[in-house]
């Protein structure tokens, strides 16, 4: 009789049932939805990121709230202005948290965005409070000033990263951009800063113009599955090459792509866009066809699996890097002179 794969895997130090991670959604972001993605089968879920923004808002409508009515008399000290726009997200956020464990059994990684090494780094400490298994940091900025230089931007991350570890005990992984010069120098430096694993990679949502209002607009696009290639690439050069778990992020849509993050090296897949697009219970199927995958080739294991196609255990090394380039582009020309 043929046994099951074994499907568990490490990541940030937690022992997960299987490689499928809910990343960070829509569908993270409340109790039901939380709850339908464990019942779908989700090892783990990451909440959506609470945004250094919203803290510095509170921030200073405290201070707005604190300073109404100072100089009025004390007959009117009672008054105190409405509360609306004070509630803007560290509170309900922390709530969230301690909801998620109280009624999830799978681990529930916290996520903070920010972009300075500033005071909303106590944050990482009020998340531990709450009970969160682990942190995700999302690096997310645009280094758009010209004056600023690659140098100082990865000094600054190294900062955060360094500043969050030393508030917190959590596990830590840091969402990455894959916009850097020498990633793979700044993976290894950002894991020497204190990050316990890497998210490859933050998925920026760029904006769009407007031609009749002739405004900067949003424009939310999902994932497809051909970005899968970049962080696909990344995972395979950097899997045994710095010590920190690996999560592959964007364009994972199915099975066949968690095969291919695992094959590359990653120790989880994290997906959203499949989820949104086709609902929580699309993780079950998932699942079913990666256990149909291993067993018909015969692998016992995930942990079998794992890092069997990185960079350090392939034949060919420059797979990954230059001369596939080239390769890509005569395999192409030859299609089209035929």
């Amino acid at each position: 009789m043929t046994r099951t794969p074994d499907l568990a895997t490490d990541y940030l130090g937690l022992r997960l049932r299987t490689p499928l991670v809910a990343s960070s959604s829509p569908l993270t972001g409340d109790l039901d939805g939380l709850r339908r993605l464990e019942d779908a089968g989700a090892a783990a879920v990451v909440l959506p990121s609470l945004f250094e923004e919203q803290l510095t808002r509170e921030s200073t409508e405290i201070d707005r709230l604190l300073e109404t009515g100072a100089e009025s008399f004390g007959e009117a000290l009672s008054y105190f202005p409405p509360l609306e726009d004070y509630d803007t997200g560290p509170d309900r956020y922390l709530e969230l948290i301690a909801q998620a464990k109280r009624s999830l059994g799978i681990p529930v990684i916290a996520s903070l965005n920010g972009i300075t090494p500033g005071g909303w780094l106590e944050h990482a400490a009020l998340i531990e409070q709450a009970g969160a298994d682990a942190l995700e940091l999302n690096l997310y900025l645009v280094a758009a000033d010209p004056d600023t230089t690659a140098a100082e931007v990865e000094a600054r991350d190294r900062e955060i990263v360094a500043r969050v570890r030393g508030s917190t005990r959590l596990p830590l992984s840091v969402k990455l951009s894959p916009f850097f010069t020498a990633l793979a120098h700044t993976a290894r430096e950002l894991v020497a800063a204190g990050a316990d694993g890497l998210t490859l990679f933050n998925r920026f949502y760029q904006p769009d113009l407007d031609i009749e209002t002739l405004e900067v607009v949003p424009r939310l696009v999902l994932s497809r599955p051909d970005e899968l290639r970049l962080p696909l690439r990344w995972v395979a050069l950097l899997h045994g090459r710095i010590a920190a778990s690996l999560a592959a992020s964007s364009g994972i849509h199915g099975a066949d792509d968690v095969v291919k993050v695992l094959l590359a090296g990653a120790d989880v897949a994290m997906l959203a866009s499949l989820l949104l697009e086709t609902g929580a219970g699309r993780l079950s199927v998932v699942e079913h066809e990666l256990v149909g995958w291993l067993e018909e080739r015969e692998y016992a294991s995930v942990a079998q699996l794992r890092g069997s196609v990185s960079q350090r255990a392939v034949p060919d090394p420059t797979a990954y890097e230059r001369a596939q380039y080239m390769r890509t582009l005569r395999s192409y020309a030859s299609r089209v002179d035929g």
